[in-house]
């Protein structure tokens, strides 16, 4: 019996939490005119969540 590839699921799991973390409801907790360094809260949630996608994609593909 084969084992199903758990790096597919992995992927699928990071797709389901980006839609998830891009999704109306959360973007719009961080949509009010507070500033980060000058950088409004909204632009800062958005980099983080997509680096942090990316970094765990990263994680994900380039285990063995």
């Amino acid at each position: 019996m084969n084992r199903p590839n758990i790096k597919v699921y992995r992927l699928a799991a990071l797709f389901v939490l980006g839609i998830l973390l891009f999704n109306y409801p959360l973007m719009a907790l961080f949509n009010h005119p507070t500033l980060v360094a000058g950088i409004p809260v909204l632009y800062v949630y958005a980099f983080a969540a997509w680096v942090l996608l990316v970094a765990l994609l990263i994680l994900v593909i380039e285990r063995t």
